[in-house]
């Protein structure tokens, strides 16, 4: 008896569903060293900056306590984008029995594709972190040097002038991190986290961080970065950075780089009646972006 479009496709979806699962799982999941991922059950979300109290005063005996107004700063909007790609088996290979082999392969193929694109997309929030044609909440872009305080005022997440990596670079990055504001200029005492890196940069980044001496030096200096741990989180090399003296320092502060997950990746096989073709789509929503720019720390190389 012969076999229907219909029934093949239900035949051969299981074992290309189990395929593509094991090549998407496969590919490093490189945006995770950086983002913050959560679900959405909405087309886009937004965030809203709180700015809150100003620094608590002294209360004189009998008098009465001072109030102040918290209020709402820029909005961070991510809207979600479909990514989906297919391909089709032609009823000439289903006849000759191709199907199988080829399925297997494009499978293969369809899986690197998708998790390849996420990977481009994710990094390229950082790609683009210093162009003014791409940006935030705050209408400026993701490492800047003059983002602005409701209360007032500017603060930086950048060198004054773009320096390359070294331990000297590092240093300043994580005092500067360290000295951050919230919009009623309170210091927020943050830390620098983790390190971010093109391939080009990771063997600098290995001698920065995990030599024991400081490096570069013949003094029997002492790595004052490693021996106070003061990037717990080492370093992440990203493969899809386009700069290749670029790096980013992360913090510790909340709300800051983050990926919604609107629908999780799924396949779907059906056949078409008018080619005979049997075709298998995957499809995934998703953004990324940023709402705090006091998460990262960024330099494009001299």
């Amino acid at each position: 008896m012969a076999i229907s479009r219909a029934q093949l496709a239900k035949e051969l979806e299981p074992g290309l569903n189990a395929l593509f699962g094991m090549e998407y799982d496969r590919y490093e999941n490189e945006t995770a060293e950086i983002f913050e991922t959560e679900s959405s059950d909405r087309a886009f979300e937004e965030e809203v900056l709180i700015i809150g109290f100003g620094n608590a005063e002294v209360k004189t005996e009998g008098q009465g306590v001072n109030y102040d107004t918290a209020s709402e700063g820029f909005t961070a909007r991510y809207t979600h984008e479909t990514v989906a790609l297919a391909f089709a088996l032609t009823e000439e290979a289903v006849e000759d029995n191709l199907y199988d082999r080829l399925g297997s392969r494009y499978t293969k193929a369809l899986a690197r594709s998708m998790a390849h694109s996420k990977q481009v997309k994710g990094a390229n929030v950082l790609n683009n972190a210093f162009s003014s044609s791409y940006t935030g909440g705050d209408g400026l872009s993701l490492v800047n040097s003059a983002h602005t305080l409701a209360g007032g005022g500017t603060f930086s997440n950048r060198p004054s002038t773009y320096v390359d990596l070294n331990e000297t670079s590092l240093e300043n990055a994580l005092i500067s991190v360290s000295t951050f504001v919230d919009d009623r200029s309170l210091i927020l005492a943050l830390q620098g986290t983790k390190l971010v890196v093109p391939p080009q940069q990771q063997f600098i980044a290995e001698r920065i961080l995990e030599t024991p001496g400081l490096p570069f030096s013949a003094d029997n200096d002492v790595n004052p970065i490693r021996s106070m741990g003061m990037v717990p989180q080492g370093y992440a090399v990203n493969h899809f950075l386009t700069d290749n003296d670029a790096w980013f320092l992360l913090s510790d502060c909340p709300d800051g780089l983050k990926h919604f997950e609107r629908t999780p990746i799924s396949t779907s096989m059906e056949g078409d009646f008018d080619t005979g073709n049997v075709r298998f789509k995957a499809r995934e929503r998703y953004s990324f972006g940023w709402s705090n720019p006091r998460a990262i720390y960024g330099s494009s190389g001299a």
